[in-house]
């Protein structure tokens, strides 16, 4: 393992790297911390740093089969973000010309939190623990929330 990397490291793929990395410095508070540009202006990737957590933002490179959301027409993945202001934070983001999927809102597993899409195509979850959520608490209204009867088993 490289010095400074985490055991699992984020490694996201955008169209034009470079303005990604001075859009999630400016809208996410993260720090570029390295980058590694090719001869023809492309970023083989910037490495981002969020809080604690690194993030590696890269080009997309089509003929390898790199590509970001906007060339694949979405992503499944969401990266979660916690912070000590969620609203600050947001309003960081929106103002940046992030795109709201799910409202900023107290969720009932005790976080505020909500959903974004950033301007490359990436889902971002904004939140800020408020409340610990008794387990049994818990599993009730995630079943409530998902239409199935009765706390589970957890496991």
């Amino acid at each position: 393992m490289t010095i400074g990397q985490a055991t699992i490291t984020p490694h996201i793929v955008v169209r034009d790297a470079s303005a990604a990395s001075e859009w999630y410095q400016r809208a996410l508070g993260a720090e570029e911390r390295d980058r590694l540009p090719l001869p023809n202006g492309k970023l083989m990737y910037a490495e981002l740093r969020f809080g604690d957590s690194p993030v590696m933002v890269a080009d997309e490179f089509p003929d390898f089969g790199i590509l970001s959301p906007l060339s694949l027409g979405g992503t499944a993945v969401v990266i979660h973000m916690s912070t000590e202001d969620a609203d600050t934070a947001w309003k960081h983001a929106l103002d940046a010309g992030a795109e709201v999927l799910v409202p900023l809102e107290e969720q009932f597993w005790g976080d505020r939190q909500g959903q974004l899409r950033d301007p490359f195509g990436h889902k971002w979850n904004l939140a800020q623990h408020i409340r610990d959520v008794p387990r049994e608490d818990l599993l009730v209204a995630a079943g409530a929330v998902f239409g199935v009867d009765g706390p589970g088993d957890g496991g």
